[in-house]
């Protein structure tokens, strides 16, 4: 049977939910709860990333060169796929010349799209059996050429070297020497044990450092062909209006403007210049009209997403009863719309010719999705080739494609290539968005100061499904965004345990945000256990321990909480005027548990250290996995603290970093990581750290001032 990706589960469900929704709709709310888990179990599992040698690498006299398919943007997934493929193929770091892919070379489809802390995840194995299979054909061809049985050759530091003799020969010699087709064998050959890794589970210079440090690095700002030209284009006034009308107006009479583009009908007005500054200062002068569009403001959106009814998606035991005896614990939680604050705003450059080939150089996670999406417009047949640029961060914003979409259309217009780079106002008032959030929990504690059960109600925006074609009837249908349910169930034994989820589709554009839905769901689970622990008298973390299992993912998370807890000197006294919360999560498979040290400073939280121990299965880089799981801590305590969308009019009040606040660089506390490794392959890692952080800080707080904050941004008094 092959594995199921999440990928492969919302294509099913898109293509035949519908007859399913039609004809069985009674089935489908029985039997949601078992399709939850389905996906939960399956969601983030393996992709069927193809094992042929010759579409990852390329030995050549110059060495042998390693095709990356997905995309760096500052996360080190080059580095640590190097590591993989140097470990079977018997190489140094240093013989193996790694480039990125695109949908020429390399391979393309969906297992390009880097996503979802997948990367290492999902490659692990497949890049693993590619480098082993080249290593072996090259054995085999090494043999022939030396006359020598296989078996006789030890492949080290891109060689083979006969045993008994000094005979050897490079990989480059043995590729020069073949006559003949290489036929790659339909079997995978036995992997390296674990306990033979050389390359796997060591620190590694990182593969791009070189060149973001000197500063030829190229990012999809960065992108240049000779002869090319600028584009901008006209954004509407409010989410969802339309474009009724348009002409040049004096936009075409200004400086530098080489064309206006105008197609009401795909709501596109834009202007090509021989600079980007001119390109921009005509556009104000397009004659437009735009009719439509919501009006819609924060509070809007709040008065929207309410929890309170909707679909089970996990049911345990018999909450009503639970819920009639024992102390009984309410509470609300909140989380607002929250922008993705990447560094570098969107940027494509395109090269549409005539007829012919379409060339787009752009920072994306999707380059496939460029691909569809331009084929889509330009026509099926095209040749359609996608350069994926280094990425100045992406937190799944970048898997939209407006930018190439842009500036393709400009492209076609003038016949010369065209680079669209968006502002960062662009970037924040017409993205897509973390949809907001809003938690009721009720649970019940007994004297025994254990849980008798927790109902919990959820309700949130779109976050797969806003990014997706699925009918609103099929959305509404299913019940759930599947992005949501990351983080959305509590990990402890819980005698009775009940979930509702209602979705809602929001009049302002939401989809993907790192991590998906685990920070607002674990904020609200993490900081409600605290909640339980309190109403038992019982420690926060001892209460946790107390309601996990000892083996598999109980006792998983018992030992991240364990190992956390002591480094953090948990049970301690700790300095005047702070305090620490703890929290926990499982997610994408990966353990972790963090404990933050806070102080109320002038009404303002202040983070001084955080303590996190996480097990994410086999670590391939120890040292890129802690600047990963620190990289997660510092955006989940922005969002913590600072983060929050505001919209009035149909529109987003923040225009720039000096209105949308983040964590600034002086309040970056001090974060030291915990790696452990269980026994499994590499799990998701960029992301599962982002859930506990906000639930700790809050809980740390609760602890210190008495205060319970169940709103994000963390405001104290508020």
């Amino acid at each position: 049977m092959k594995p199921v990706t999440r990928r492969r589960v919302l294509i099913g469900l898109g293509s035949g939910a519908g007859v399913l929704i039609v004809g069985a709709p009674l089935a489908l709310n029985a039997g949601r709860p078992a399709l939850v888990e389905f996906i939960e179990e399956n969601g983030t599992g393996p992709q069927d990333a193809p094992r042929d040698p010759d579409l990852w690498f390329e030995v050549t006299p110059a060495g042998v060169t390693f095709f990356v398919p997905k995309v760096e943007m500052g996360q080190g997934i080059h580095t640590a796929l190097a590591q993989i493929a140097a470990e079977e193929l018997e190489v140094t770091p240093e013989q193996l010349t790694v480039r990125q892919a695109d949908t020429a070379r390399g391979y393309a489809g969906g297992t390009m799209f880097t996503f979802g802390s997948t990367s290492v995840k999902a490659l692990y194995r497949p890049l693993r059996e590619a480098a082993a299979t080249l290593r072996e054909l090259l054995r085999e061809e090494a043999a022939r050429q030396l006359g020598v049985p296989a078996a006789r050759l030890t492949a080290a530091g891109g060689s083979f070297f006969v045993a008994g003799s000094r005979e050897r020969i490079g990989y480059a010699q043995v590729v020069a020497g073949k006559q003949g087709e290489w036929v790659i064998p339909e079997a995978a050959p036995v992997l390296k044990a674990r306990r033979d890794f050389k390359r796997i589970g060591r620190a590694m210079p990182r593969t791009d450092f070189r060149d973001k440090v000197l500063g030829t690095a190229t990012y999809g700002y960065d992108a240049r062909l000779p002869g090319m030209l600028f584009g901008a284009v006209a954004r509407p006034p409010r989410f969802g209006a339309r474009l009724v009308s348009a002409s040049a107006g004096a936009a075409g009479r200004q400086p530098g403007v080489e064309r206006v583009v105008i197609d009401v009908g795909a709501g596109f007005a834009g202007v090509v210049a021989r600079t980007r500054t001119q390109a921009r200062a005509a556009l104000p002068s397009l004659d437009l009209r735009w009719e439509g569009g919501t009006t819609a403001s924060s509070a809007d959106l709040d008065a929207q997403i309410q929890a309170g009814s909707g679909s089970v998606l996990r049911r345990r035991g018999n909450v009503r009863a639970a819920l009639d005896g024992g102390t009984v614990v309410r509470a609300e939680y909140r989380t607002p719309l929250a922008a993705h604050a990447h560094l570098e705003p969107l940027a494509a450059l395109a090269d549409v010719q005539a007829g012919g080939r379409i060339e787009v150089w752009a920072s994306t996670q999707y380059p496939q999705k460029i691909v569809d999406d331009l084929r889509g417009v330009f026509g099926k047949d095209r040749e359609v080739l996608v350069h994926p640029t280094q990425l100045g961060g992406g937190f799944g914003r970048k898997a939209g494609q407006h930018a190439a979409l842009e500036a393709a259309r400009l492209s076609a217009a003038v016949g010369k290539p065209v680079h669209v780079g968006w502002t960062r106002e662009e970037d924040l008032q017409h993205a897509f968005y973390r949809p907001p959030t809003h938690h009721v929990l009720r649970g019940s504690v007994g004297a025994d100061g254990r849980v008798r059960g927790v109902e919990q109600f959820t309700a949130g925006g779109d976050i797969i499904w806003g990014q997706t074609g699925m009918p609103e009837f099929v959305r509404d249908a299913l019940g759930f965004d599947p992005g949501g349910l990351l983080g959305q169930f509590l990990p402890y034994d819980l005698p009775a345990y009940r979930v509702v989820n209602r979705r809602e589709a929001l009049p302002v554009p939401t989809g993907y945000w790192r991590g998906l839905g685990v920070l607002p769901n674990t904020f609200a689970l993490e900081s409600f256990m605290d909640e339980l622990a309190h109403a038992a008298q019982v420690d926060p973390l001892a209460f946790r321990l107390r309601h996990l299992g000892s083996g598999g993912d109980g006792g998983r998370l018992r030992t991240v909480l364990d190992r956390a807890a002591r480094a953090a000197g948990w049970g301690t006294p700790v300095a005047a005027g702070r305090a620490r919360g703890v929290a926990c999560c499982l997610d994408l498979n990966t353990a972790s548990a963090l404990v933050a040290e806070v102080s109320v400073e002038d009404g303002r939280v202040r983070v001084h250290r955080v303590t996190v121990a996480v097990d994410p299965g086999l670590v391939v880089n120890p040292d890129g996995a802690r600047l990963q799981i620190q990289g997660s801590v510092m955006m989940a305590l922005s969002s913590a603290l600072h983060e929050e969308l505001t919209i009035q009019d149909g529109r987003v009040v923040e225009s720039n970093f000096d209105r949308y606040r983040l964590l600034p660089l002086r309040d970056a506390p001090e974060v030291e990581v915990l790696l452990i490794e269980s026994g499994e392959d590499p799990q998701g890692l960029g992301e599962p750290v982002m859930g506990p952080a906000a639930a700790a800080v809050a809980n740390a707080v609760f602890t210190l001032t008495g205060q319970r904050l169940r709103t994000l941004p963390l405001r104290p008094g508020s």
